[in-house]
């Protein structure tokens, strides 16, 4: 009964807090943003602590480098990203509409097309205007939707005021506040609870800052290398790709393709840079997979790509930005949950069934014991 007490309690928990998170979505952003910026530079706070600064120097000098690191960028990365996305976004019907036109085999510098399908040319051509026309309609649909979205939920007075002193109060009393929460742990089951909230923040950690890192460097390897081939919007188009890199394959197949129809429709018939367009992407995807995750994110993460991208497009549906701020601690921490819950059913008798012959009076199974005679 206390057992059936326990996941009643903590379900119940669960649902208020996704009740409460639903209908506070629009005033939440702010304080979840504080949170996690106060979640990934308390490593920076306790470092400086560590070496005899007093704690709330500590989180002073740490957000307010922060913020001065946050307003440089902006102001150098800023305008350029502004003019390239608002140019990509003007000129990308002329792009889609050139790309067509290689694609079907209309015009001179697409005969090779017209000699290769022969007749199935105009089935062809039908196909792909009606495909091309439709990813046009999203994604303008879905950029004009992102500007919009950002623009009511991303307020530039909650993002530059009140987040920066949510995290500032956050470090200043996250030591106190852990101690807090402890204490308030059930005394019977406080080494397991302690035990499964280390493993939630080594997770969050794990992807959360390791993730961040690996998004900055590719990123800025991205933006920096296709500007110097000289493609068109290859600053906005490589950072985005860098950016959204911790969705698995998305960003560096979104960069892919747009990088590639950009390069085919500005520098076609010129295969080889077209070719190194490519492998820009292929170099990025080879120094991620076997350089930076594993040195900076690891293999103690636990989150699968199909889980992680269930979790942000669920909970970004549910909660809009907010959703997707909160989808990667929270889907870390249930994978940890589950791997909690697995690991108890694995040792319990419902899995075993030790004690359940006694109960029902029958002999024990004979384990199997493979027979010495056979070679």
């Amino acid at each position: 009964m206390a057992w059936h007490k326990q996941v009643t309690f903590w379900l119940t928990m669960l649902g208020l807090f996704i009740a409460a998170a639903w209908l506070l979505s629009s005033v939440l952003l702010p304080f979840v943003a504080g949170l996690a910026l106060a979640y990934f530079l308390n490593p920076v706070t306790t470092w400086l602590q560590r070496r005899g600064v007093n704690r709330l120097v500590a989180s002073l000098a740490t957000i307010t480098l922060t913020l001065l690191l946050g307003i440089l960028l902006m102001l150098l990365v800023l305008p350029i990203f502004g003019s390239q996305l608002a140019a990509f976004i003007q000129r990308l019907p002329e792009y889609i509409g050139k790309l067509q036109n290689l694609l079907t085999g209309e015009g001179e510098s697409a005969a090779w097309l017209r000699d290769f399908v022969g007749d199935r040319l105009p089935s062809i051509q039908s196909g792909v205007n009606e495909l091309v026309s439709q990813g046009a309609a999203y994604m303008l649909t879905l950029i004009q939707g992102l500007w919009t979205g950002g623009q009511a939920l991303i307020s530039v007075f909650s993002l530059l005021v009140i987040t920066p002193v949510v995290a500032f109060y956050i470090l200043n009393d996250w030591y106190s506040m852990v101690h807090k929460v402890d204490s308030w742990l059930p005394v019977r089951h406080r080494a397991t609870i302690r035990d499964i909230a280390r493993q939630m923040d080594g997770a969050i950690a794990g992807f959360v800052r390791g993730q961040s890192l690996v998004c900055l460097i590719l990123g800025s390897f991205y933006a920096i290398s296709l500007t110097m081939t000289g493609l068109n919007f290859g600053f906005v188009i490589g950072f985005v790709s860098g950016i959204i890199t911790f969705i698995p394959y998305v960003g560096s197949l979104t960069g892919l393709v747009l990088a590639g129809g950009v390069a085919i429709v500005q520098f076609f018939p010129d295969y080889s840079m077209i070719a190194i367009v490519i492998g820009i992407f292929v170099f990025g995807q080879f120094v991620e997979g076997y350089i930076l995750s594993p040195k900076l994110v690891g293999d103690s993460v636990g989150l699968h790509p199909v889980w992680l991208m269930f979790a942000l497009l669920a909970f970004g549906y549910l909660l809009g930005f907010l959703g997707l701020l909160l989808a990667v601690p929270l889907a870390a921490a249930v994978g940890v949950l589950v791997r909690f819950a697995i690991n108890q059913y694995l040792e319990s008798p419902l899995y075993t069934g030790e004690g359940e012959d006694e109960r029902l009076g029958a002999p024990a199974p004979v384990p199997y014991l493979p027979d010495s005679r056979v070679r």
